[in-house]
C-alpha cells in the first residue's frame, strides 16, 4: 500500500510541557489547562502495539470520537472542545483516573475467555453456569481494569478500587451512574444503524473537584460492534457463521489463531499487505455504519506538516 501511515509524531508546540506517547495517541501538553490528543495510525493488541500502521485508523479514530463525545455530551462532561484536525483533538487536561472503566452488555472477548476457562467470577461479578459465548447479560455489568503505565491492565473489583483508593466511594457511585448512561445511549445509537454495541470502556478525569469524560468513546478500539443480523442469525440457532465483527476484536481473532495473544516468548505474526488493507476497510466501514456519512480521507501527503499548521493556528487563536 503506498498510502502514507502516520507512525508517530514529535512536536514542539508553542506553550508545550510534556508529551506522553501512548499505545496509539500522542499526547501533548500545553500549559496547565490544555492537551493536544494526536490519533497515530499504530493500532495495539493485547496492550502490544503491532508493528505495522493502518491507514486512515488515526483519522477514523478521531472523528468518531470527536462526534460520539459531542452526542453524550449531555449525559456526561468531557474534556473535548476541539478537532482542528482530522488526526487532532483538543481539550482539557485532566488528572487521569487510575481505572479503566469496562462496562459489557454481552459474554464475548476477554470475558468469553475467562469463562470458557473456568472462571465464574469476573471484577468481582459472579457469572451463572451454563452461558454460552455471545449471551446477552440480564443487566450490564462493570468489570473494570487498572490503568497500567507498561505491561498489561488488570482486572480489578468495585471493593479493591475502594480499598486501594484509586476513587472515592462517591465517585465510584457517579462514575458506575455516568458509564451506564453513557452505554445505554451507544447502544441505542447502534441499534438504530442496525448494530450491536457488546462492551466498551471509558477513561475519566479529575478536573479539581469535577470528574470529566477524557480519551475516545465508542470507537472501535474501545468497543466491540456486531452487525445486528448476524448476532440476530447466530443466536436464533443459526452457528454456521460467527456474528460479524465491526471492531478490533477480528484482530486480535486473527492474532490468537496465528499464534499470539500477547504472552511471554510470543512473536507477533508477519501483517500482510492485504490483511492491513482489510483492517483499515473495517475502521472506515465502521465510521460509516456508526454516524451515517462517507468518511471522507484525508490527504496523507504531507500529515505531520498539515497536523503541525492546524494545531499551530487553532493554539494561536486560542491564546488570544
Amino acid at each position: 500500500m503506498d498510502i502514507q501511515t502516520l507512525q508517530r509524531t514529535n512536536f514542539n508546540f508553542p506553550g508545550q510541557t510534556a508529551l506522553y506517547t501512548g499505545k496509539v495517541r500522542d499526547v501533548y501538553d500545553i500549559g496547565d489547562n490544555l492537551v493536544v490528543m494526536i490519533a497515530t495510525d499504530r493500532i495495539s493488541a493485547f496492550d502490544v502495539v503491532l508493528p505495522r500502521a493502518i491507514p486512515y485508523k488515526g483519522q477514523v479514530l478521531n472523528q468518531l470520537a470527536a462526534q460520539l463525545l459531542d452526542a453524550t455530551a449531555d449525559l456526561v462532561p468531557n474534556w473535548l472542545m476541539a478537532a482542528p484536525d482530522p488526526n487532532v483533538s483538543v481539550g482539557l487536561k485532566a488528572e487521569p483516573v487510575k481505572v479503566e472503566l469496562i462496562v459489557r452488555g454481552y459474554l464475548v472477548g476477554h470475558a468469553w475467555r475467562e469463562y470458557a476457562a473456568g472462571k465464574r467470577t469476573l471484577c468481582g461479578v459472579t457469572l451463572p453456569e451454563g452461558l454460552e459465548e455471545y449471551d446477552k447479560f440480564p443487566e450490564p455489568i462493570i468489570t473494570p481494569t487498572t490503568k497500567a503505565a507498561a505491561g498489561h491492565d488488570q482486572d480489578i473489583s468495585e471493593i479493591d478500587i475502594i480499598t486501594r483508593r484509586l476513587v472515592s466511594t462517591d465517585e465510584w457511585d457517579l462514575l458506575k451512574q455516568y458509564i451506564l448512561a453513557l452505554f445505554e445511549r451507544g447502544q441505542d445509537m447502534a441499534r438504530d444503524r442496525g448494530l450491536v454495541l457488546a462492551d466498551t470502556k471509558y477513561e475519566f478525569g479529575r478536573l479539581g473537584d469535577k470528574l470529566i469524560l477524557i480519551d475516545e468513546i465508542h470507537t472501535p478500539d474501545s468497543s466491540r460492534y456486531f452487525y445486528a443480523d448476524s448476532y440476530n442469525a447466530y443466536t436464533g440457532g443459526d452457528k454456521t457463521k460467527r456474528p460479524r465483527q465491526l471492531s478490533k476484536e477480528f484482530v486480535r481473532e486473527w492474532l490468537i489463531e496465528h499464534g499470539f495473544s500477547g504472552q511471554p516468548g510470543e512473536t507477533v505474526p508477519k501483517l500482510s499487505d492485504a490483511f492491513i488493507e482489510q483492517v483499515s476497510k473495517r475502521y472506515i466501514e465502521l465510521y460509516e455504519k456508526i454516524t451515517g456519512e462517507k468518511f471522507k480521507k484525508a490527504d496523507t501527503t504531507n500529515t505531520l506538516e498539515r497536523i503541525e499548521e492546524h494545531v499551530k493556528d487553532y493554539l494561536e487563536v486560542t491564546s488570544t
